[in-house]
């Protein structure tokens, strides 16, 4: 479970976060959406320990980001919008390394790195070095080296930013499968069809607040809206910025 209360978090003159709070359930789909500097990003970075807030909290499974960064590392699998693999390095490799910086070994390392690559159906790719892979076998990678420890909170930026037709359509059905399974997950998306498709909750982020937040259905009502899209474009306020340009 993910809670998040009261978040504010400037760069400088720019405000990114000012005061956002929500709820992620296990074995549902919470959806991050919102435009581009709404604060999506900043908002994920806070909960997998890479940013801190400047005031309010943001809790995996109740422990504190920031004062128990290590006890929500191991809470949870992140995948950021820079993937960052060791190119001279193997998928396998890849995802070995980061299997022992969270204490596996062995053979229940080597276990769970077979499991995860046959969900992700990426044995041809295990043993290749990763230096040319596509976008698509380099996301594979990233979240196997992100679940290899079983984690059961899943955080997601993006994820099928960049993936063809059938990638695209292999993602969603994994995370289909990650909620399946019980896990908390979390991810920002841009694409409302994916969103609307994918999640059990919607968390609409503008100028750094949220703007609205319920199931698809209940935000269409509040905002008296044909769909999501137009509810989006409602809540944000976009479309009004739109007709200044």
């Amino acid at each position: 479970m993910i809670q998040v209360s009261g978040l504010y978090k400037s760069f400088g003159a720019v405000q990114a976060l000012r005061g956002i709070s929500f709820q992620a359930q296990g074995g549902e789909i919470t959806g991050l959406l919102g435009p581009n500097g709404a604060g999506k990003t900043t908002c994920l970075r806070i909960l997998y320990t890479l940013l801190r807030p400047d005031s309010g909290q943001a809790l995996v499974d109740g422990f504190d980001s920031q004062q128990a960064s290590l006890e929500v590392q191991k809470r949870i699998g992140a995948l950021p919008d820079s993937h960052g693999l060791y190119p001279r390095l193997t998928g396998r490799e890849n995802i070995r390394y980061y299997g022992r910086l969270h204490g596996l070994s062995g053979g229940s390392l080597e276990e769970a790195i077979q499991r995860i690559g046959q969900l992700l159906d990426m044995q041809d790719i295990l043993d290749r070095r990763t230096e040319g892979f596509s976008s698509g076998q380099r996301v594979k990678v990233a979240i196997a080296r992100a679940l290899v420890h079983d984690p059961p909170n899943i955080l997601l930026d993006e994820p099928t930013n960049g993936l063809d037709v059938v990638s695209t359509r292999a993602m969603r059905t994994f995370i289909l499968r990650l909620r399946g399974e019980g896990k908390c997950v979390v991810f920002s998306s841009h694409i409302m069809q994916e969103v609307s498709a994918l999640c059990d909750r919607i968390v609409i982020l503008s100028q750094g607040v949220v703007a609205a937040s319920g199931t698809a259905d209940e935000l269409i009502q509040s905002t008296r809206a044909a769909n999501l899209e137009e509810a989006f474009i409602t809540a944000t306020g976009t479309e009004e910025g739109l007709s200044r340009v």
